[in-house]
């Protein structure tokens, strides 16, 4: 496991960036595992810049979501295609039927659960997962548990998850109660994964992921059993790294 601390946000995101065009440029049918959520936003920003000085090009590879709420409408705001979308989709040359994002509307959840594994491992693996970090420890929406799913699958959100994200709705009424979630099993499938955390309220989860046991008390604790994962912070988040 390659930890990195940078001492600001632009070295930060030019690294994260760098990182995604360096695969595009050697692999330009890379299939992509992309997160939302406020910790890849500047990695986002800086591909687009990157794309729009003809630095990178998106048009022949394809990606993966992690998840996406169940039941909020594709066009309602925080939708996570609504996300992906407007923080990248409709900036770069990707092709978007080569994109895809849970359908948290489908009229049979477990079949489009099913059916969203199928398209992983027909078109996968993954080359490339990127991932934040909840302040439990979860990665997706894989909430902390005596046991995890593999496989791609509903969850119930923990109320500190719902709270977390409150911030992004008007009030926590309005965030969902399930998502559908790529499983850990999934996740770890990725030939190499990408995790930002930023902040200080990031450090303790961060020691605990990193520095602690492996346990489903905190699914990201996990990834210290894959070969090729590269985690960059910020100081702040950093700085219960020893």
């Amino acid at each position: 496991m390659n930890i990195r601390i940078f001492e600001n946000e632009e070295d930060l995101n030019a690294t994260g960036a760098g990182l995604i065009a360096s695969l595009l440029q050697t692999k330009p049918r890379a299939v992509l595992g992309l997160a939302t959520g406020s910790s890849p936003v500047g990695i986002y920003k800086q591909l687009i810049a990157m794309y729009q000085k003809g630095l990178v090009s998106f048009a022949q590879a394809s990606s993966f979501n992690l998840d996406e709420y169940v039941g909020l409408p594709t066009e309602h705001r925080e939708s996570y295609r609504s996300f992906m979308n407007e923080q990248l989709f409709h900036h770069i040359d990707m092709d978007l039927s080569r994109t895809n994002v849970p359908n948290g509307e489908a009229a049979d959840l477990a079949e489009e659960c099913a059916g969203y594994e199928r398209r992983l491992e027909d078109r996968g693996p993954v080359d490339l997962q990127l991932l934040g970090i909840g302040h439990n420890g979860h990665i997706g929406f894989n909430e902390p548990g005596t046991e995890l799913t593999g496989r791609t699958h509903v969850v119930d959100l923990k109320e500190e998850t719902r709270k977390a994200n409150a911030r992004f709705f008007d009030s926590i009424d309005e965030v969902p109660a399930q998502a559908i979630t790529m499983g850990v099993g999934s996740i770890l499938k990725a030939k190499q994964i990408l995790l930002i955390a930023r902040g200080e309220e990031k450090a303790e989860i961060i020691r605990e992921a990193f520095m602690g046991p492996i346990t489903t008390s905190c699914p990201a604790s996990l990834l210290q059993c894959h070969p090729n994962v590269v985690v960059l912070l910020d100081r702040a988040a950093g700085r219960l790294v020893r």
